[in-house]
């Protein structure tokens, strides 16, 4: 069933008891037997009287390391050494799909605890390694109860207060700002030259990004599309009639993507996670943390620009070298995305091997919701009830909460951080109403962290030291942005308001020559904090799945204008004229504008602009010098 269709109340009562669905319970159970045959055949060799190597070796199928009790002596102390690199395996597993190491490892020291054994084995390990099996479930059993407990007090608390959280909610979104009249103020601009300064440079330089890892949060691949989504709304809300240097950088964030240093993280989750040495292509099978997340960037540009380029045949094309290149579109990577939802048991599928995360499942379904917008497919209709009815049967906890990651391979869940406020505006672009119902938990459960700052003014003290995602260093940045984007989508404006003075008060506030940025936070903190700081209510929805009024897309434009000697604030189109609203960059004086998608021949009147009137050239363009000193209007309508 899909949520949207449940009242508030029905969600919850629906959830009780309910954390795992057929797929899921089917993946456990076929878990658990394998791990009772490794336990089995473990036992094997002591039951047959077969060799102390054999016996060593087969006690170390029951845990990893656990062959060394068998070896006894001074060899038992790496029994606890043997779970630890275990653990580290884990992380790898998790870390980079590197699905391999976990079976490595463990068959590993099995093998190495029997190349060790001596005439005969300790008696006291199996007992030993019985008794640490028997612990290891019990502490996990007694973990998966506590945290079912919390769970249903979590959803009883919820079906009290969501109905008329929901009302408010409700009462908020009914009221988007007016696009005809939106203008960017001073702090908007400088967050906007945070983004261009980065997205403008060349195109294989990174000044300004995070360079750590290609694998997890901090990757480039998620800096690069969080930057276009903010471009991509800074020109939907206030600048769908400027190309120039915006349009530029949205194209140049999507030519950094094709580079192989972005992507070629594939190549080696292919081969260690998938056994697979020959394909690499990318937009193939899983890997929605690439076809989701660029899917949804590329249509955003092209809704809201206008320029279709992207759906031209090997218009994103991933070229690893001279000899191995895979070519794509816009179509074709939302195609990877559907015929992977056409084939996923879980109903969500994968983004390295193995690891299901339904936040990057929000993003797949996301692309194909612009396609949607930008071409006229009907993948919601088809794909959305399922994907509901999925997601709530296979990754929804007993508190009504989405399952952050959820193993493909075993069907356990892992702790992963992301909430309601996480997943609400994202969800908004393909489901208004269960994204509403998302917000009207966050923004009572965020309620209780917000407080008075010294000044009068609300702020939010979250626990603990905080981890910023993007470069996996202590802070709140990324929290406190992530906050202030679900906020400002749903048009709760007290919220947004305490999330962005603890921003400015808590982060490392610093305006530079115009460009702000947050010195505590990492890069994609600092985008995700653009992003909020150029959104009202609505405005993520509307510019994957609405897009500019049609106005905006047909008339006049700004098409050429230099960065950063000319800031643009405003530039909207009514379908003949032109309204711009620029500022200085670099002190004042004359600067030269060029426009474009003007009638041809014809004559213009100007205000704001050293000439009063022009005529456009046989191909609709025109130039116009602008004295620019402080705010500047400048008017074209046609004469």
């Amino acid at each position: 069933m899909n949520i949207a269709a449940l009242t508030a109340t029905e969600h919850w009562d629906s959830q009780s008891g309910i954390a795992k669905g057929p797929v899921t319970i089917a993946r456990q159970r076929r878990t658990y037997f394998a791990y009772a045959l490794m336990v089995l055949l473990g036992a094997l060799p002591a039951l047959l009287s077969a060799s102390s190597a054999w016996q060593a070796a087969g006690l170390g199928l029951w845990l990893p390391g656990a062959g060394f009790l068998a070896v006894g002596g001074w060899a038992s102390l790496l029994f606890p050494v043997g779970m630890i690199l275990f653990v580290a395996s884990l992380v790898a597993w998790f870390w980079a799909g590197a699905v391999i190491a976990p079976v490595i490892v463990w068959l590993g020291l099995a093998a190495l605890a029997g190349g060790m054994a001596g005439e005969s084995v300790w008696s006291g390990g199996p007992v030993i390694a019985a008794l640490s099996m028997a612990g290891i479930g019990l502490a996990f059993r007694a973990r998966t109860q506590r945290q079912r407990r919390e769970g249903w007090a979590r959803a009883s608390a919820r079906k009290d207060f969501v109905p008329a959280s929901l009302a408010e909610v409700r009462v908020q979104t009914a009221h988007e700002p007016d696009p005809d009249t939106r203008e960017m103020g001073p702090e908007e601009m400088a967050a906007l030259r945070y983004l261009l300064d980065r997205s403008l440079q060349p195109i294989e330089e990174w000044g300004g990004f995070d360079v750590i890892d290609q694998f997890q949060p901090a990757a480039l691949r998620y800096q690069i599309n969080h930057m276009g989504f903010a471009l991509g709304v800074a020109q939907c809300a206030y600048l769908p009639s400027f190309h120039g240097y915006l349009g530029q950088a949205q194209r140049n964030l999507i030519d950094k993507y094709l580079l192989p240093k972005v992507w070629d993280y594939w190549v080696l989750e292919s081969c260690w996670g998938k056994l697979n040495f020959t394909n690499w292509d990318p937009a193939d099978r899983d890997n929605i943390m690439l076809t989701g997340w660029l899917g949804m960037h590329v249509g955003q540009y092209m809704l809201n620009s206008g320029d279709r380029r992207y759906l031209e045949p090997g218009s994103l094309t991933f070229r690893l070298n001279d000899r191995k290149a895979w070519k794509h579109d816009f179509n074709t990577m939302c195609g990877s995305v559907s015929s992977n939802y056409d084939t996923a048991e879980f109903g969500l599928f994968a983004c390295e091997p193995n690891w299901l995360y339904p936040i990057c499942n929000h993003y797949g379904m996301g692309a194909l919701a612009v396609q949607d917008a930008v071409c006229g497919t009907g993948n919601l209709p088809r794909y959305l009830p399922g994907w509901f009815r999925q997601t709530k049967a296979e990754f929804t906890d007993e508190s009504g909460s989405i399952i952050g990651l959820r193993s493909q391979h075993t069907g356990l869940p892992v702790p992963f951080p992301v909430g309601e406020a996480g997943y609400a505006p994202f969800q908004n672009i393909f489901a208004p109403d269960s994204a509403r119902l998302l917000w009207s938990v966050a923004r009572k459960e965020i309620a209780p962290a917000i407080h008075d700052g010294p000044d009068g003014k609300p702020r939010i003290t979250l626990p603990g030291k905080g981890l910023d995602t993007g470069n996996y260093k202590p802070g709140h940045t990324t929290a406190f942005a992530a906050i202030l984007v679900g906020a400002r989508e749903f048009g709760d404006d007290r919220i947004a308001e305490a999330a962005q003075n603890s921003l400015d008060a808590d982060c490392g506030r610093d305006v530079t020559d115009g460009v702000r940025r947050y010195t505590k936070g990492s890069n994609d903190a600092n985008v995700y904090a653009a992003l909020g700081q150029f959104m009202r209510t609505g405005d993520f929805r509307r510019s994957f799945a609405i897009g500019p009024t049609a106005s905006c897309l047909t008339g006049p434009v700004l098409e050429e204008a230099s960065y950063p000697d000319v800031l643009v604030a405003r530039a909207w189109s009514d379908g003949t004229g032109l309204d711009l609203v620029l500022h200085p960059g670099r002190g004042a004086g004359v600067q030269s504008i060029g426009l474009a998608r003007l009638t041809p021949g014809a004559t213009y009147q100007v205000t704001g602009a050293q000439e009063a009137e022009f005529t456009t050239t046989a191909d609709g363009t025109a130039k116009l010098s602008i004295p620019l000193s402080g705010r500047t209007e400048v008017k074209i309508a046609r004469g």
